[in-house]
């Protein structure tokens, strides 16, 4: 509401009847010793209603003015078509989509930044509509969650954002910037430092990692390709596109990141890796930052590392009842290795950082060597390897052995010396973590054994490897249940008894998931324990199908058949655990 508007409202108000003008001096008196808007003032101390006032300044206006009690149910596709920070940033909701025309309830239908906004992430004219700021916060919290309809917008305030209005602050800076895209060999470095440190960018810039946060995103990518910039979070494991800035301004994002990250800013031709520490949404996030060339700017990932989410309670991270005691008695063993392996982003981290968590006591010194450090344990010395400058996994346990150690994390055997010195701890008397990148339980046998690693030594030093993957959770909100068809259970190698139904659930999709059917995500895991006969397959040399063969008769139960139980229990669906987890070779 413009302030002329603001000004005249007590006297519009008295002139048609509506308030007395005692009761107007007595809410100025009182709004020069409280401060606050006058309308709200008015409306506490009971001289007119909160509908009174909207439906009269929209009169003024010339906007309508809704009642959103009565409106009721809004369709789902219509309030997300406008990102939920925007939406509650500006104290708005939309409410009708038609053809190309979005109608927007507003607290304050004159903001035409927020207007703008919503035209250029949307690409819809907007027709705004007068609201209730009462009314619109309790649509809010019914479609976004009550928690983020409380913060009324503070998230957006705390990191600067209003995109359009970023933009439009911007002015011409977008086409200088498009040439330094174009012609990298005559770049002007002190602009693009410039770029960098405007201050529309560094809101831009908040904005993109805001909404990351609040999405639940773990990583952010951000792409520019020859007329677009593309922007996608992975949320629960999965990339989503979220409304990206314009191309014009790839560089300046680029920049800023970079002096976020303390990198080079003139260095655009190699990869840069670093790190950025932030708040956001009143939550301490650290940012691990890769830069990387490519063929019409530089593609940003950032990994999103969120202490506040890490869970370090082993029974909370998804082994079954008859499986969690294996893991437990292995990682308190005395000595030996015991290796977590899976793919990159597949939980590995928070596993072993979990079962450091479990064993840490004052009475045993843990040292941990990673790349990088990703969450701060307390009570456990981590160091970050730094090959650059001769700090490599295997100079780290050098220098642990020295150190009087008894537990030692090392965060992945990439080479024969690092796993030799690894064994060497082991048989000394240590218990040591570690990870490999292998697809199943009884493959980092076989990767070891590829390394160059004597098998007794393997078989002397490895006492167990838990194989793990993450699977999303189907969405509490719009879970249901189905009868299995007969093909889903043949893919399964489900074989029900005579007369016995097997049902199995899935999302149907809603605001909690946006639609995805999923949300949050929980782990599969391939627990093995060496056994006698599996020792013998080693030293034998035998297959990595062999070995396999010998695990499963040794009690292992395979990520498929974890999978297969977690679906059984309604947590996850079927199509969810054949895109994440292979089929069982029959043997």
């Amino acid at each position: 509401m413009p302030e002329s508007m603001k000004k005249r409202l007590g006297e519009m108000l008295v002139d048609e009847g509506i308030i007395s003008e005692e009761q107007l001096q007595e809410a100025m008196h009182e709004q020069k010793i409280k401060g606050g808007r006058l309308e709200k003032i008015l409306i506490s101390q009971g001289y007119v209603t909160q509908d009174v006032i909207m439906a009269f300044v929209g009169t003024q206006l010339g906007i309508p003015h809704v009642s959103l009690t009565e409106i009721g149910e809004i369709p789902n596709d219509v309030v997300f078509s406008v990102p939920e920070s925007i939406a509650i940033n500006h104290i708005l909701i939309p409410i009708v989509k038609k053809d190309k025309r979005l109608t927007v309830a507003m607290a304050d239908p004159l903001n035409v930044f927020a207007i703008d906004d919503i035209k250029m992430m949307t690409g819809f004219d907007v027709d705004p509509a007068i609201a209730s700021e009462t009314e619109i916060k309790a649509m809010q919290a019914k479609y976004y969650g009550s928690a983020a309809a409380a913060a009324g917008g503070g998230g957006g305030a705390e990191t600067g954002g209003d995109m359009q209005e970023i933009l439009n602050s911007m002015g011409g800076a977008g086409d200088s910037l498009e040439v330094m895209e174009e012609k990298a060999e005559e770049i002007d470095i002190s602009k693009l430092e410039a770029a960098g440190e405007d201050a529309p960018v560094v809101r831009l810039v908040n904005l993109i990692l805001t909404e990351a946060v609040r999405s639940g995103a773990s990583d952010i990518h951000i792409e520019p390709y020859e007329k677009n910039l593309r922007c996608r979070y992975r949320i629960d494991g999965v990339l989503h596109e979220v409304q990206s800035p314009p191309r014009s301004i790839a560089a300046a994002i680029s920049s800023r990141l970079k002096i976020m990250s303390s990198l080079d800013i003139a260095e655009r031709r190699l990869p840069q890796d670093g790190r950025i520490k932030i708040k956001v949404l009143g939550k301490e996030i650290d940012l691990r930052v890769s830069i990387c060339p490519v063929q019409f700017g530089e593609k940003t990932v950032m990994r999103i590392l969120d202490s506040s989410n890490l869970s370090l309670d082993l029974p909370k991270l998804g082994f079954e009842d008859d499986v969690l005691p294996k893991f437990e008695k292995a990682i308190v063993e005395p000595y030996g290795l015991v290796l977590v392996t899976g793919p990159t982003g597949s939980g590995k981290s928070t596993t072993l950082y979990s079962a450091l968590h479990y064993i840490n006591n004052p009475d045993v010194n843990i040292s941990t060597i990673e790349d990088p450090v990703e969450y701060n344990l307390q009570g456990i010395n981590q160091v970050n390897a730094r090959a650059g400058i001769g700090l490599t996994f295997a100079a780290g346990l050098r220098s642990f052995l020295r150190q009087d150690p008894d537990i030692i994390m090392v965060g992945e055997i990439r080479d024969k010396e690092t796993a030799e010195i690894a064994i060497n701890a082991a048989l000394t008397g240590h218990l040591v973590f570690s990870t490999l990148h292998t697809n199943d339980a009884p493959g980092a046998v076989t990767r070891m054994g590829n390394m160059g690693v004597e098998p007794f030594l393997i078989t002397s030093t490895v006492h167990c490897v838990v194989a793990q993957r993450l699977l999303r959770r189907v969405c509490k909100d719009c879970k249901e249940v189905y009868e299995a068809p007969p093909e889903i259970l043949e893919e399964l190698n489900l074989k029900p008894s005579a007369g016995e139904t097997i049902t199995l659930t899935r999302g149907t999709g809603c605001a909690t998931c946006s639609s995805t059917g999923y949300k949050g995500r929980m782990a599969i895991h391939e627990v093995m324990v060496l056994t006698d006969d599996f020792r013998k397959g080693v030293l034998q040399r035998k297959p990595a199908t062999e070995l396999k063969k010998l695990a499963r008769e040794g009690g292992m139960q395979t990520l498929r058949e974890c999978g297969i139980r977690k679906v059984l229990k309604g947590m996850t669906t079927v199509e969810e655990l054949l895109r994440v987890a292979h089929a069982d070779q029959e043997e």
